[in-house]
């Protein structure tokens, strides 16, 4: 295999992969090129290299910009504005983590909350209030676990996780 048919393989797949993070195929393809070039690009190397259109470009890079994937690099002398992947493993995983706790866990915790102060005495509430708490009650150990791994120092993380697949 060559490097360019190992580039465009691992584009492919990780845009397949990001529709997993909650992110379109599109997005996830434009941080997989840049995560893997050695170099900064402009958006019109990234259109050629993908072949889509200035404005999905544009769109999917501000997106990559506020989930803190992907970065401005100016260039002494160039007007054109140059894009460059973090490419900080832990860094990226834990923008991940950040971005899809903020879009999906924290509603859900407010809804679970919202939904807590359900009233009645019947067997259909009392199960339903069960429920709910039971929930809630999972999702907050969620949120304090993403908590607590958005906070480790990456080498005891890694060394946690080899420990914990032996």
């Amino acid at each position: 295999m060559t490097i360019q048919e190992g580039r465009e393989r691992f584009i492919q797949s990780w845009g397949a992969l990001g529709t997993s993070w909650g992110i379109n195929r599109t997005m996830a393809q434009i941080h997989a090129l840049l995560l893997v070039s050695p170099k900064a690009l402009c958006a019109d190397e990234i259109m050629e290299a993908l072949q889509i259109s200035r404005g999905n470009a544009n769109m999917n890079l501000r997106a990559l910009m506020d989930w803190g994937l992907v970065y401005k690099e100016l260039k002494t002398g160039e007007r054109r504005e140059f894009f460059a992947a973090e490419k900080d493993m832990w860094q990226v995983v834990r923008n991940i983590i950040l971005n899809r706790k903020k879009k999906e866990l924290e509603p859900t915790l407010k809804v679970l909350d919202e939904l807590s102060s359900v009233e009645g005495n019947d067997p259909e509430t009392q199960e339903f209030t069960r429920i709910i708490k039971d929930i809630k009650l999972f999702s907050n150990k969620a949120d304090s676990l993403l908590d607590s791994l958005t906070k480790a120092d990456p080498n005891w993380l890694m060394g946690s996780f080899i420990k914990m697949i032996k």
